[in-house]
């Protein structure tokens, strides 16, 4: 058996949330935590398609290169991304492509949300309008 077998946080192939402790769900957390940002997805966005440089990654983005580099510093102390010094450049990549697909989920389940809500308030201003013409 390997470890992952016995180990009750690992059934069916992947990591269950529910068995975690407080330490692991505080990961989890940082994790998240590291995504929350607009720029911090912009930036993943920018290394779907390979390793960036600051300069490069500066220029993709629009954003300044002072907060480009504040931000990739916090995605590399979370184990988001790579950083690996080529001649006098620091290239950075992605660390592993789930994040990606973390991601795409996540936008798709947040689509959906918008659609629902965006039902209910036309459904709620067509009531709205029939009681206004009574």
């Amino acid at each position: 058996m390997t470890t992952h077998e016995t180990n009750p946080v690992f059934t069916q192939g992947h990591y269950c949330m529910q068995a975690l402790d407080e330490s692991a769900l505080t990961h989890v957390a940082t994790y998240f935590r590291a995504l929350s940002e607009p720029t911090r997805l912009r930036i993943l966005n920018t290394l779907r398609d390979g390793e960036k440089n600051v300069s490069q990654i500066t220029e993709l983005t629009g954003c300044g290169q002072a907060n480009v580099s504040k931000h990739l510093a916090l995605l590399f102390e979370a184990g988001l991304v790579t950083r690996s010094a080529q001649g006098t450049a620091v290239f950075y990549g992605i660390a592993d492509a789930a994040t990606f697909e973390l991601c795409d989920i996540v936008c798709g389940n947040v689509a959906r949300i918008v659609e629902r809500q965006f039902a209910s308030a036309n459904a709620l201003k067509k009531q709205l309008g029939k009681i206004g013409k009574a």
